[in-house]
C-alpha cells in the first residue's frame, strides 16, 4: 500500500480458482467426479473434501474452486476428470494469478485471529488422543452442517458419549510454553453455550457435563445469567486445572487427574474431552500489519489507545474485530460500525460521489393471476431440523391449497439460497411465497428483497415462525413440535393466499440527529455525526458536559482521563454543526424514524425540536453499597470514591493496609449482573498504589478475577508487585466489623484453608454499575429495558446499538456497563448507524401501515387507542354531496400496531397485511 489517507494505492494478489465464476453454477458435479479426497480443513480435518471444492455450504459466493496443492492434474499432469463432465464448461486449468490495483480513501483491516493449536502440548493428548478433541472440532461435531450431520458421537468408536469435560484457559492466560499471557475473553462463554447445546443433543438421563476452569469470565450482558442457567441445569463447574489426559480403558474415552480445592487428587474418566482454545493473532495478520505500516502490541495485535480504540497509528488505516484485541461478537460488530464511523468522517467530503442507487425489475401484475405459492422450508443447521422433522412439514406443505413448489433448505437465509429462491420463483411462476423459518422481525426484509429481485411485489411472502415459536420452546417433544411446524404452515399459506402487493411510500428525512446525555460517549457520538456534516444537538440533564468520566483518573491502559474530557468539551462547544442544551430533558415526543418532533425544557423553559433519530447515551451511576460497613468509616469508600479523596491526593502512607471487595451487591440475586468494570478497576488502582508505595499492603478479594482480554497482563503485573488476591464464594463472603474506629476483616484463604484477619486502614468496595431510571425516556419512545434497567438493543449480535424502534440508537453504559473503550466503540458505532439513516434525502415508509375502509362512519373510537397520535378526523364530502366525518390515517406516524383495527366495531379501519380476510383464514386454517 502506498499514499496517504483520502488517496491510497492498493495493490492485492488474486490467486487462480481454476473455475470460472460465471460459468458454474454450483452443481457439484466437479466435486462428485474428482477422485482425490483431502482432509476438510473447514470441518477441522475430521472429514474429507474432494480437490475441486466449495469451503462450505453457505460460501459467498457460492461458486466452486479448484485447490492447486491437491489436484491430481495441476500436481501430476493427469485426470482432468471435473472438466469432462462439468455441465456448464466452467473449468479453465489455464487460470492465472492475477494483480489488482484500487484506489481508495481509507483502509479498515479485519483480518480476524488463529484459533490455537494444542498439539504443543503433549499433556493434553491432542492429536494423540482421538477423544481430544478442540473447542471448533466440538463445534463442528454439533453442527447439522458438519460431519456428523449434528450427530454427536465420540471419534474413537463413533458412540454417543454421556460424559464430557471441557478444559478451559488452553492458550490463553499462559507463561509456559505458549506465550499467551492474555485472555481470549470468548471461552468461558463458548464453553458453557457447548454444553448447553450438548445436552439437547444426547439423549438419556445419565448424560454428564464438566467445566474445568480457573475464573469463570461471564462478564458480557445476560452473560451472568447464562452461567446461572447452566448450573441450575446440572452442569458441574470445578475450580481445577487437570494436568494430564491420559487414554481411557480400551483405549476409548479419556482418564484426567485434577486436585480440588480441598486438596483432593482425584482420577476421573469421561468419555470426550474438549479443549477450549484462545484467540491468538496469525503470521498472516502480523505480514499484513507489516506491509500496512502499522504497530503491533506484545500480542500481535492492533495498537490502539483507549480513546482511538479503531485508530492505528497510520492515519486513514482502521482496525476491527479480533485483529485488534479478542473479543466476542456482539462488540466485534459493534466495532466494526465504529471504523465504519471513523471512515465515514474521513470521507465525509466524498460521500455520496460513487453512490449507485440499487433497481429491481418491474414487478409483475398478479392481479388476474390465481394463487401459485411456494414454501420453502428452512433446517436452520440444528436450531430446527433437531427438533422439527423439516422434511416431514415439507411433505406436508406440498397437499396444502395452492402450492404448487415445496423445498427444504439447510439455511434459507443464506446468500446463495436467496439466489435459488429467485430462480425458483421464476422457473415455477410462483406469485406468492411461504418462508418456514425463523423470526420476521430480523429476517422479512432479506426475504422481501428476494422476491423483488425475482419481479415480484416484496410483501407477497408470509413466515412461519417455526424456530422461536416451536423448535425453541418445545425441544422435548419433537413429534408434537413438527405437527404444530405443519399448522403454522398450514396458517401461512392460508394467509398468503388472499394477500395483496402493498406499496410504500416516500418520506423525507430530516437530517438532524439528537443525542440524550453529554458524556464521553454522547460526546463522541456527536462528534462523529457533526463531522459528517449532519446539525446536531445535545441534550444534558446537568450543568456540565463529561459524565462519569469526570471522575475518572485514568483509563485502563494507562492515559490521562481529564485531558481528553476537556478537549472533546472544546471540540463539542466550538464545532459550527452541534448545538448543546445543558439543564435539559426531554418532555415530550410525536412523530417517527426519519421525522421526529419534541419538545425539551432548557433551564425550566420550553422549546419545541425536530430531529430525524436519536442516539440515547444516558450512561449509568455507581451503586450505593449496602453492606459491609459503608457509611459507617470515612476509610470505606467506593471506587470512584477512592479515586477521587485518595487516589488524587496520594493519601495513603507506606505502611498502610488497603482492602478491595470485589462484586459488592453484584452477581447476587437483587442484581444479578457482572459490572464489568470492577476487577480491572480495582487491579489497576492496585498497580497504582504498588507502583508509587511498593511497602503498602494492597489485598483483592474476589470472586472471579474477571481482567477479560488483553487486561489480564495487569492481573499478572499486580501478582509481581506484590498484591495479594484472595477469592471468596457467595456463601463465605468477607466480614466486616468496626472495632474502635479500626476497619477489621476477616476471610478464609481458600487455598490454605485458614482464617485470616486483615486490619484495614482503607476498604474500597467494588459496589458496581446501576442503571439510570429510564422509565420517562422509555414511555417516550416506546421503547424498552431490560429486567436490570439497562436499555435494550434490538438484537445482541445483529444489530447491537440499534434500538427496536426504528430511529433510535443506543451507546455505552446506559446499554450495560463497560469501560471507557468500548463506550467510545459503541458511540461511534450509533454514529455509524445514525449516518446511515440520515445520509438519505428520502427514505421508504413499511408498507404494514393502517387504512380507512368505506365502512367508517366516523365514530372515532380509533383516535382514542392509537398510541402513536397517527389517526385524526377530517370532514369529506360523499358521492351525494353529504358532509361527514371520516378518520384518515398518517401513514409516517403510523406503525401497524393494529389497535385501531382491534378496537373498530365496523371494520372501517384495518392494517394491510393483516386484513380481515387474511386473518379469517389464519384462524379457519388454525382451526381445521
Amino acid at each position: 500500500m502506498e499514499g496517504d489517507v483520502g488517496n491510497f494505492s492498493v495493490k492485492i494478489k488474486q490467486k487462480p480458482r481454476y473455475i470460472d465464476m460465471d460459468k458454474c453454477i454450483a452443481c457439484g458435479v466437479c466435486a462428485e467426479k474428482c477422485p482425490k479426497k483431502v482432509d476438510d480443513e473447514f470441518n477441522m480435518g475430521i472429514s474429507k473434501r474432494k480437490a475441486a471444492y466449495i469451503k462450505y455450504g453457505q460460501s459467498v459466493p457460492l461458486k466452486y474452486a479448484i485447490d492447486p496443492d491437491q489436484c491430481i492434474y495441476l500436481t501430476r499432469g493427469k485426470c482432468r476428470a471435473c472438466e469432462k463432465f462439468c455441465p456448464t464448461g466452467a473449468i479453465n486449468f489455464d487460470d492465472k494469478e492475477r494483480t489488482h490495483t484500487i484506489h481508495v480513501g481509507v483502509v479498515i483491516l479485519a483480518p480476524g485471529f488463529k484459533p490455537f493449536d494444542p498439539s504443543i502440548y503433549d499433556v493434553y493428548g491432542y492429536a494423540r488422543l482421538k477423544d481430544v478433541v478442540t473447542s471448533l472440532d466440538y463445534e463442528r461435531l454439533l453442527s447439522a452442517s458438519g460431519p456428523n450431520m449434528g450427530h454427536l458421537i465420540r471419534p474413537s468408536d463413533n458412540r454417543e458419549p454421556k460424559k464430557i469435560a471441557w478444559i478451559q484457559c488452553i492458550g490463553s492466560r499462559s507463561h509456559n510454553r505458549c506465550d499467551n499471557t492474555f485472555c481470549s475473553s470468548v471461552c468461558c462463554m463458548y464453553a458453557i453455550k457447548q454444553a448447553l447445546v450438548t445436552a439437547e443433543h444426547l439423549s438419556g438421563n445419565d448424560i454428564s457435563q464438566t467445566i474445568f476452569f480457573m475464573d469463570l469470565r461471564s462478564h458480557g450482558k445476560d452473560f451472568e445469567r447464562y452461567y446461572n442457567t447452566a448450573m441450575e441445569k446440572g452442569i458441574r463447574f470445578i475450580r481445577a486445572r487437570p494436568h494430564t489426559i491420559d487414554p481411557g480403558k480400551d483405549g476409548n474415552g479419556v482418564s484426567m487427574r485434577y486436585i480440588t480445592e480441598l486438596g483432593e487428587t482425584v482420577d476421573e474418566a469421561f468419555d470426550m474431552a474438549v479443549l477450549s482454545i484462545g484467540l491468538e493473532a496469525s503470521q498472516d495478520s502480523i505480514f499484513l500489519a507489516k506491509t500496512f505500516n502499522i504497530d503491533l502490541d506484545a500480542h500481535h495485535f492492533a495498537a490502539t489507545t483507549s480513546f482511538t480504540p479503531v485508530e492505528s497509528n497510520r492515519a486513514g488505516v482502521l482496525v476491527t474485530g479480533a485483529f485488534q484485541a479478542p473479543k466476542a461478537i456482539p462488540r466485534s460488530v459493534a466495532q466494526a460500525s465504529a471504523a465504519a464511523a471513523s471512515a465515514a468522517t474521513l470521507l465525509s467530503d466524498a460521500r455520496g460521489t460513487l453512490t449507485k442507487t440499487k433497481t429491481y425489475p418491474q414487478a409483475t401484475d398478479i392481479s388476474e393471476q390465481a394463487p401459485a405459492i411456494g414454501v420453502f422450508v428452512c433446517a436452520c443447521g440444528i436450531n430446527i431440523s433437531n427438533v422439527v422433522d423439516v422434511n416431514a412439514v415439507a411433505n406436508y406443505a406440498k397437499t396444502l391449497p395452492h402450492v404448487v413448489y415445496v423445498e427444504n433448505n439447510l439455511f434459507t437465509c443464506s446468500a446463495d439460497t436467496q439466489e435459488l429462491i429467485a430462480e425458483k420463483i421464476k422457473k415455477n411462476n410462483l406469485n406468492r411465497v411461504v418462508i418456514a423459518a425463523c423470526t420476521p422481525r430480523t429476517h422479512e426484509p432479506l426475504f422481501q428483497e428476494t422476491l423483488k429481485e425475482a419481479s415480484l411485489n416484496g410483501f407477497m411472502v408470509e413466515m412461519a415462525n417455526i424456530r422461536n415459536q416451536n423448535a425453541w420452546v418445545h425441544q422435548s417433544d419433537p413429534e408434537k413440535a413438527t405437527q404444530k411446524a405443519m399448522d403454522q404452515v398450514r396458517m401461512a399459506v392460508a394467509k398468503i393466499t388472499f394477500s395483496s402487493p402493498l406499496s410504500q411510500g416516500k418520506l423525507k428525512v430530516n437530517q438532524r440527529v439528537l443525542i440524550i446525555g453529554g458524556g464521553v460517549s454522547g460526546m463522541t457520538s456527536a462528534l462523529s455525526m457533526a463531522d459528517q456534516g449532519f446539525d446536531t444537538l445535545i441534550l444534558e440533564k446537568t450543568d456540565t458536559l463529561g459524565g462519569n468520566a469526570r471522575a475518572l483518573e485514568c483509563a485502563f491502559k494507562g492515559e490521562p482521563v481529564q485531558p481528553m474530557v476537556e478537549q472533546l468539551i472544546d471540540q463539542i462547544e466550538s464545532h459550527e454543526n452541534i448545538t448543546v442544551y445543558k439543564q435539559s430533558t426531554l418532555e415530550s415526543v410525536s412523530g417517527s424514524v426519519g421525522n421526529f418532533n419534541g419538545s425539551i425544557s432548557v433551564n425550566n423553559a420550553s422549546m419545541d425540536i425536530d430531529f430525524g433519530g436519536a442516539i440515547l447515551t444516558t450512561g449509568a451511576g455507581e451503586a450505593i453499597p449496602q453492606s459491609y460497613g459503608y457509611g459507617e468509616h470515612s476509610h470505606i469508600m467506593t471506587h470512584l470514591e477512592f479515586d477521587r479523596e485518595v487516589m488524587k491526593n496520594q493519601k495513603t502512607e507506606p505502611n498502610d493496609n488497603v482492602v478491595f471487595i470485589q462484586c459488592v451487591g453484584s452477581r447476587e440475586p437483587e442484581r444479578p449482573y457482572c459490572s464489568r468494570i470492577c476487577c480491572v478497576h480495582s487491579v489497576k488502582t492496585a498497580i497504582a498504589l504498588k507502583t508509587r508505595t511498593p511497602d503498602i499492603q494492597v489485598f483483592i478479594l474476589y470472586r472471579d478475577m474477571r481482567t477479560y482480554g488483553v487486561w489480564e497482563q495487569y492481573y499478572q503485573q499486580a501478582r509481581e508487585l506484590g498484591v495479594i488476591f484472595i477469592r471468596y464464594d457467595l456463601d463465605s463472603k468477607p466480614k466486616v466489623t468496626l472495632k474502635q474506629k479500626e476497619i477489621q476483616v476477616n476471610i478464609t484463604d481458600p487455598i490454605i484453608g485458614i482464617p485470616l484477619e486483615i486490619q484495614a486502614d482503607y476498604l474500597v468496595l467494588a459496589s458496581g454499575v446501576v442503571a439510570h431510571d429510564s422509565d420517562k425516556l422509555t414511555s417516550l419512545f416506546k421503547c424498552s429495558v431490560d429486567s436490570d434497567g439497562f436499555l435494550n438493543e434490538a438484537h445482541p449480535k445483529l444489530r447491537p446499538v440499534d434500538m427496536s424502534v426504528n430511529g433510535l440508537f443506543l451507546a455505552g453504559m446506559c446499554n450495560y456497563p463497560k469501560p471507557l473503550d468500548e463506550s467510545i466503540e459503541q458511540a461511534k458505532a450509533a454514529a455509524s448507524r445514525a449516518g446511515v439513516l440520515l445520509s438519505r434525502e428520502y427514505m421508504e415508509l413499511d408498507a404494514i401501515k393502517s387504512f380507512v375502509t368505506d365502512k367508517c362512519d366516523g365514530c372515532a373510537l380509533c383516535l382514542d387507542v392509537c398510541p402513536y397520535d397517527a389517526i385524526f378526523l377530517k370532514e369529506i364530502t360523499t358521492e351525494t354531496g353529504e358532509v361527514t366525518k371520516r378518520v384518515v390515517t398518517d401513514s409516517a406516524l403510523c406503525k401497524g400496531c393494529g389497535i385501531c383495527f382491534a378496537t373498530c366495531p365496523k371494520e372501517g379501519i384495518m392494517v394491510h397485511g393483516f386484513t380481515m380476510d387474511e386473518l379469517k383464514a389464519q384462524v379457519s386454517a388454525a382451526m381445521a
